[in-house]
């Protein structure tokens, strides 16, 4: 099977963009999947994502509950599990 043949009917993907805002200037934006991370730790105190501020370059991390996990999962934003060492 050549590759034209493996992706015949494929359709362009869309990219997900997020909106996230800075607490540090207090801006509002759009970020693509790329622009984020998520770490999923053993509780909903070490389970996070974070992003640079395009406005103002701050590094912001922000609580993820269940439902943020999903959506940025499903997002195609790359995962951390932490694991701990106990």
């Amino acid at each position: 099977m050549t590759a034209a043949a493996a992706f015949a009917g494929m359709r362009r993907v869309v990219p997900v963009m997020f909106r996230a805002g800075c607490p540090d200037c207090r801006g509002r934006f759009e970020l693509a999947a790329g622009a984020l991370r998520l770490a999923i730790g053993a509780s909903s105190r070490t389970t996070f994502y974070s992003f640079t501020c395009p406005d103002c370059g701050v590094a912001v991390r922000k609580p993820a509950g269940e439902r943020v996990v999903e959506l940025l999962t499903g997002g195609g934003v790359r995962t951390l599990r932490l694991h701990s060492t106990v």
